[in-house]
């Protein structure tokens, strides 16, 4: 009996702690859910695709997944791309954003077209650029090129190189996009990148980009962009004249 009592007793302090104590409630009830990398949360993660579910990445901040309002305001090295995939490839999860694909690293290859050494040709289908070099090879860069309805192809020479260019957007530009800047002085912040090539007479460039992330895409108003470091490797090799066919 006295047993009894005493539990009853306990049980009701407890209930009435509880109850008043905003302390408890916000800890147990308002606390995020238990997290886990995304390496140990794929088994049950399937599972709970409907609902929101949270991460730790255990060397930093939390980090919410998907459908969560803060996803984008809390920097991680799991950020949101690397939460969405988890589930399906984890290893994944973990390279940069702005890693390119291999295949958009300079290299040296076999070169058989018709074009002589010191010719830049340019692959707009492939995303490629070739600075044909002798005894059939070519130095390959990955490039960005003109998206939808700002494709080009045709032959010019370089008749101007530029470092850290500044930018001024052509009218027809300024046209779509009123916000932009008249003009812009070179810097890491330029859309031109470190180096440019201006070609004939024309608004094309083969440029730099402070968006590196891009090559190997179709995103630009026409010219081709490179990586700032493969465009400055490029400008060091071709001189003012050099042939550039774009097709």
């Amino acid at each position: 009996m006295i047993r009894t009592t005493v539990l009853a007793a306990v049980a009701a302090s407890f209930a009435t702690a509880w109850a008043g104590s905003a302390t408890a409630r916000d800890r147990y009830v308002d606390r995020p859910p238990v997290l886990l990398s995304p390496n140990l949360a794929e088994p049950w993660l399937n599972q709970l695709r409907s609902r929101p579910v949270a991460y730790r990445d255990v060397t930093g901040p939390v980090v919410m997944a998907p459908g969560r309002a803060d996803l984008a305001a809390r920097p991680s090295r799991y950020g949101p791309q690397a939460v969405r995939s988890a589930a399906v490839a984890p290893e994944e999860a973990r390279r940069p954003a702005h890693d390119i694909d291999p295949r958009f690293l300079p290299t040296e290859v076999d070169y058989a077209g018709r074009y002589a050494p010191g010719t830049i040709v340019v692959d707009t289908t492939q995303r490629h650029l070739y600075l044909v070099e002798p005894g059939g090879k070519a130095r390959r860069y990955g490039v960005g090129v003109g998206r939808p309805g700002f494709q080009w192809a045709g032959t010019h020479t370089v008749t101007r190189k530029a470092e850290w260019p500044g930018w001024t957007p052509p009218a027809a530009m300024l046209k779509r996009k009123p916000d932009l800047p008249r003009h812009m002085d070179g810097g890491p912040d330029n859309p031109l990148g470190a180096r440019a090539l201006y070609l004939g007479s024309t608004e094309y460039r083969i440029h730099g980009s402070n968006e590196p992330w891009t090559i190997g895409q179709a995103v630009s108003s026409g010219c081709i962009r490179m990586r700032n470091e493969d465009v400055t490797d490029l400008y060091g090799r071709v001189p003012v004249g050099t042939k550039v066919v774009v097709m």
